[in-house]
């Protein structure tokens, strides 16, 4: 807050006091005993309150070994060729996604930056790119123009485009919540999961429908569908990543009706919360099926057993009956990526001899107890199934005279022929 700028109080002070206190500063944690004290100090001692609503605090940029960046040392790589090589916006979202937006000290390395180009921005640009292959592909296919329209999301009736509309709406309805409580470390993460749920899974589990092998009818509303996702996505990424979102914003607007297509993305409002797309049952079933599928190709790793070769069955047990059933209608996914020729879903973890095993989260424990931790230990490892359930419903019990809380454990499914990981158990019948 500039008091002595404006010459406050005995110049501009309905001015000073109509922005006083600020909605919120920033500035890097090398600061908290230097401009942040002077600041609150002085609001102190002349307002009695704090002269800010929201502060952000940044960390520093360090070398790769760990010191300060140095001009006579030379230390870091040069900028200028970083953004020939890697792009502006590579290297934005390198540090805006890392520990120095929440006061942490960043070791910039390059590897980092050209990862972030190979995992984010190749797989969103790969999307985009399909998207437009494709309206190009219906159109010669059909004699017909390709206009976006509105009107059409939603009234889909495939499963997958309703899992990635109620999921844009959810990040959407996140991203705002955030952003208004200047939770900005938590935003980026959830947009690059999204760029990974969005091109591992929607267009990859709906690339015929994407080229139309399932009628045109319903190719128009996959190609709607991934329009509309991407157009959202890239207003949520435009503040991060402007150059890219606005190359995109460019070319996807010539699809838009004549009457829509105007000005930068950088002019466009952030997309509104639709609530009515939201399908939370959905987004859990989708999520869950991500699981399941992730956890049968590691376990047909394991066993040495192709994702070609056609397995009998595979069964799914769970405690909760309600994702169970909430599971059944991605159903036909799951057989087709784990090339299984039936599923079988059940809550019923006795009637295949599975056991839960508890073990001690030691770090955790071990600094909140010291060294009454290690008797503790014991205890978590001798307890049985029924009460690990217990404590898993009920969050938290006592062991060995000391409460704990399930997080403070890390539980193992293990049945009579496979050790199963997370929260399904998984029988891969030959």
């Amino acid at each position: 807050m500039p008091y002595a700028q404006k010459h406050y109080p005995f110049d501009n002070k309905k001015a000073f006091e109509d922005t006083f206190p600020a909605h919120f500063i920033a500035e890097g944690i090398d600061q908290t005993r230097g401009w942040f004290y002077t600041l609150i100090v002085l609001s102190t001692h002349l307002f009695g309150k704090a002269p800010f609503k929201n502060v952000i605090v940044n960390g520093l940029v360090l070398a790769e070994d760990g010191n300060k960046m140095s001009k006579s040392k030379r230390n870091f790589p040069d900028p200028k060729l970083l953004f020939d090589k890697y792009g502006a916006d590579a290297i934005r979202l390198y540090l805006i996604s890392s520990v120095a937006v929440a006061g942490g000290d960043l070791r910039f390395k390059e590897q980092e930056v050209k990862e972030m180009i190979r995992d984010v921005f190749l797989p969103w640009y790969n999307a985009y790119r399909f998207l437009v292959q494709n309206i190009l592909r219906h159109q010669i296919d059909t004699n017909s123009t390709f206009t976006y329209d509105p009107a059409l999301i939603g009234t889909s009736d495939n499963i997958m485009d309703k899992w990635i509309l109620s999921y844009s709406q959810s990040l959407i309805k996140s991203v705002k919540e955030e952003m208004e409580t200047y939770h900005l470390n938590r935003v980026v993460p959830k947009l690059l999961k999204f760029v990974d749920q969005l091109t591992n899974w929607y267009v990859r589990l709906n690339r015929r429908r994407l080229k139309g092998e399932t009628g045109a009818e319903d190719c128009v509303h996959a190609l709607t569908t991934l329009y509309t996702v991407i157009d959202w996505m890239n207003r949520l990424m435009a503040p991060a990543t402007p150059f890219l979102t606005e190359h995109l914003y460019q070319n996807l607007r010539r699809l838009q009706p004549a009457n829509k297509q105007d000005g930068s993305i950088h002019f466009q409002m952030m997309p509104e919360v639709n609530d009515s797309l939201i399908q939370m049952d959905i987004e859990r079933a989708v999520s869950n099926m991500t699981t399941v599928v992730q956890i049968g190709r590691a376990l047909r790793d394991r066993k040495t057993l192709p994702e070609k070769y056609p397995l009998p069955e595979i069964v799914v047990i769970r405690p909760e009956q309600v994702q169970l059933d909430e599971l059944k209608i991605v159903e036909t996914y799951i057989m087709e990526q784990l090339n299984v020729r039936k599923v079988t879903f059940s809550a019923d973890r006795s009637a295949y001899g599975v056991e839960l095993k508890a073990e001690p989260e030691i770090p955790i424990l071990g600094k909140r107890l010291g060294k009454q931790a290690k008797a503790l230990f014991a205890e978590i490892r001798k307890m049985d199934t029924d009460t690990i359930e217990k404590l898993r419903a009920d969050g938290k019990m006592v062991v060995g005279g000391h409460e704990i809380t399930k997080d403070e454990i890390r539980i193992q499914f293990n049945a009579k022929s496979e050790v199963v990981l997370n929260s399904f158990y998984f029988f891969i019948l030959i």
